[in-house]
């Protein structure tokens, strides 16, 4: 720990810490296919921040894609782009973002700014009279860009997988300290209702934080409330069954303790993806954050929550998560029973 810890952090956090956003998704809606649109449209996917998912031409689309493609961007092109800009001398294009993480929209925004201003520079160059390219923003989910939406659901992950782990190791190694693991032995109880009992508080805590979220906070549930309540119960027997098998290795609560919190909290915060975008790390750890039951509960989370989808939209997710679930619970449950004997 004294030794290994400072070498696992620096390289985590050296890798990890980027708030620099490469290859976010983009679509693109072009009504003009012009020079002007398809030259601009050729300078986005030049750029490395973003990559070019696809293309389309109905502007009802639009939404439907950022639901189901995970998008971060989309660009309209107005029809008549290219002779509005060149015989009037000014031009609109219109910005979409996901909203639902304030802090990327907003960054993503810059980006294609910044790309569009170049291109308008472009123009400019040996005339007299300056071309202007107008961007017209819109923000989905979350139009405010309030913080709340981005943090909560991430916040949720933190808390529930967190706590979950690190409450039921230690009760479960304080119950082996003090003797009364030997009782449970030899009591006709099955190992899979002392987790069962084990999570009953937790489902509680589930409840006040979403009160609290929506009360406090004015987080939105665009979703259903029955299949948000069931995910975050598949993500409680998981961190359980997690703090299960810590408990399997240690004697002590101050050493169940360290690891749950040491262990737990450093990919907790770095592989969810709340905090530091998972597209901009190396693609080791991207593999590794798919290791991690909180990254899927946080995507799901947010699905249900701000952009109203239902399971359809969340089962590849949720089938990740309940896989994870299931094997953990099995392997700590033969790890328990023979511990136990």
């Amino acid at each position: 720990m004294l030794f290994g810890l400072p070498i696992i952090q620096i390289i985590l956090f050296g890798f990890a810490m980027n708030n620099e956003i490469k290859n976010a998704k983009l679509l693109v809606c072009d009504y003009a296919q012009d020079e002007a649109s398809i030259a601009i449209t050729r300078k986005f996917e030049a750029n490395n921040n973003f990559k070019l998912s696809k293309s389309i031409l109905d502007y009802k689309q639009i939404e439907e894609n950022f639901k189901q493609e995970n998008l971060k961007l989309a660009i309209i092109f107005p029809v008549n782009f290219q002779n509005d800009l060149l015989h009037k001398n000014q031009a609109a294009i219109q910005i979409i973002a996901d909203g639902s993480d304030p802090n990327t929209a907003s960054t993503l925004q810059n980006y294609a700014a910044s790309i569009i201003r170049d291109y308008q520079m472009s123009l400019t160059v040996g005339q007299t009279v300056p071309y202007s390219i107008n961007t017209q923003v819109r923000m989905l989910y979350n139009p405010e860009l309030k913080s709340a939406p981005t943090f909560v659901p991430g916040i949720m992950a933190l808390v529930l997988m967190l706590i979950c782990v690190l409450m039921t190791a230690v009760s479960i190694v304080r119950e082996k300290e003090m003797g009364t693991m030997e009782i449970l032995l030899v009591s006709p109880i099955n190992p899979f209702l002392v987790i069962v009992a084990k999570a009953m508080p937790y489902f509680f805590n589930l409840a006040v934080i979403l009160i609290l979220s929506v009360t406090l906070l004015g987080m939105p549930i665009h979703g259903s409330l029955i299949l948000l309540v069931l995910e975050s119960a598949l993500l409680i027997i998981c961190s359980l069954s997690v703090g299960l098998l810590i408990s399997n290795i240690t004697n002590s609560q101050q050493a169940a303790m360290l690891i749950a919190m040491m262990g737990m909290m450093l990919p907790i915060l770095l592989f969810t993806g709340f905090m530091f975008p998972l597209e901009n790390m190396p693609i080791p750890l991207q593999m590794i954050s798919n290791l991690v039951p909180s990254k899927w509960y946080f995507i799901i989370i947010k699905s249900i929550m701000l952009k109203g989808l239902g399971f359809a939209a969340v089962w590849k997710e949720s089938l990740i998560l309940l896989a994870m679930t299931v094997f953990l619970l099995l392997l700590s449950l033969k790890k328990f029973k023979t511990r136990l004997e």
